[in-house]
């Protein structure tokens, strides 16, 4: 009897523990996670992008929202944020709010990789032609000129390739995801855009939400591909968990910022050139090699024109000659105008398909900065080199001094509180005055005054 009582009473507790194992994973799919991206697309979005991913597979959540508004952002960045969205073993929703949001550039382009594309009132989507490939002549970007029935041969065939290949991107993108292709090529070569209206009616994108309570409403149901298999999305009445970046991925954001990351590289150099002009304090070490350090991560991470880079430190270095070397100012003004050209083309173009770079407040913060400190500092140290010693033995030539007593063209004389050994070409008298011109060892070279 009590063998048939304990079977039931295991048997009623796998029952028991199989439909709280059910329920917990009901109430996890049963959540949508939202994580939002503001701002230029960089390597810290990719770091979040990931991150979210991981966590909404692992807690079994019925989609990802990712809320979006950027002006652009970094291609190589965006290439990466593709391709683990096209990889993403969970629906992927990209959403363009609040209000006035907008999803240019390479927003564009994380818009067409979504499984779900979904805008606010308000918002716009489009003008995706990198900056860095348009604007100047003979740079992809810009249409051909027609001149006598034939077109402008400033465009060359590697402008050419590279405005192709961000088309071939984009249209790809569109026709993965049964989008509007003939929009998705007009964004690129006429930097054309779209309301949101206007976006679901050419099919540029799935819906509008007007929130985020819409949104999850809206989706529930919706038959997605993610991976090689359909997925329907079950979002109703999901309740939302909000993904906030960690600590190393906002960390990593702020020192990507090129403003961020130039003050860094400028702080580095200024502690360590401290250091060196006043050794064993430690600290303006300690402060320029950390900061150092974080700036070349930073630079790693962005597109460095290295021939800026040198610019920036040929100024540093002309500047610092000018301090040390008389002259009218020549190398001074060099070096402060090779400064800010350098400051100017660090970031510009190269990698961002936005307009990015150094603002001028920082600039011109810098290079003020910058000649006051070299300026000043190694002009105090070079004239303090160039002054006269004030101590030692050498500090006694040209002092007057007492003869104690004389013997021939031998004797001992009083100077500074010390008595030292002297010789002359004539022979003194105590009491005498003289003048030390030199000094020999530990004997000093006399004369009358």
């Amino acid at each position: 009897m009590w063998r048939e009582r304990a079977i039931r009473l295991l048997l009623g507790a796998l029952l028991l523990l199989g439909a709280a194992t059910a329920e917990a994973g009901a109430q996890a799919a049963n959540r949508v996670f939202v994580m939002d991206v503001k701002g230029a697309i960089g390597v810290a979005t990719i770091r979040q992008l990931t991150r979210a991913i991981e966590q909404t597979k692992r807690e079994n959540g019925a989609a990802l929202i990712m809320r979006l508004d950027t002006p652009g952002g970094l291609v190589s960045a965006t290439r990466d944020i593709i391709q683990e969205m096209v990889g993403a073993p969970v629906p992927i929703v990209v959403y363009v709010a609040p209000t006035g949001a907008r999803a240019a550039s390479a927003g564009t382009f994380i818009v067409y990789a979504s499984h779900v594309a979904a805008m606010a009132p308000g918002t716009n989507l489009g003008a995706a032609t990198p900056v860095s490939m348009g604007g100047l002549p003979g740079l992809p970007g810009q249409q051909p000129k027609e001149k006598d029935g034939e077109k402008d041969a400033s465009k060359s065939a590697s402008d050419q390739k590279a405005i192709n290949d961000v088309v071939a991107m984009l249209r790809s993108l569109a026709q993965l995801r049964g989008r509007n292709v003939e929009f998705a090529e007009k964004a690129v070569r006429e930097a054309a855009t779209l309301t949101a209206e206007e976006a679901v009616k050419q099919n540029v994108v799935d819906l509008m939400a007007n929130d985020l309570n819409e949104l999850i409403a809206a989706i529930d149901g919706r038959k997605v591909k993610v991976g090689n298999a359909e997925h329907t999305i079950a979002s109703k009445g999901a309740a939302m968990t909000a993904i906030e970046p960690d600590w190393r991925t906002q960390l990593l954001g702020a020192i990507s910022d090129p403003n961020v990351a130039f003050i860094l590289l400028i702080i580095g150099f200024y502690g360590l050139i401290l250091e060196f002009w006043n050794p064993g304090t430690f600290i303006p070490g300690t402060i320029g090699g950390v900061s150092l350090i974080l700036a070349l991560m930073a630079l790693s991470a962005l597109p460095v024109h290295y021939g800026a880079l040198a610019l920036l430190l040929l100024g540093m270095a002309l500047m610092i000659a000018e301090a040390f070397t008389p002259g009218i100012g020549i190398l001074g003004a060099g070096g402060l105008v090779a400064f800010v050209v350098g400051a100017i083309f660090l970031f510009e173009g190269g990698g961002w398909d936005v307009e990015v770079g150094l603002s001028w407040p920082v600039i011109a913060g810098s290079a003020l900065s910058t000649a006051i400190i070299i300026f000043g500092i190694a002009g105090a140290a070079a004239r303090a080199y160039r002054r006269p010693p004030a101590t030692g033995g050498e500090q006694l030539i040209g002092s007057g001094a007492e003869v104690i007593e004389w013997s021939g063209t031998e004797g001992r004389v009083h100077v500074h509180g010390e008595i030292w050994s002297a010789r002359g070409e004539r022979p003194f008298q105590a009491k005498d005055k003289v003048r030390i011109v030199g000094r020999d060892g530990l004997t000093l070279v006399v004369e009358p005054v």
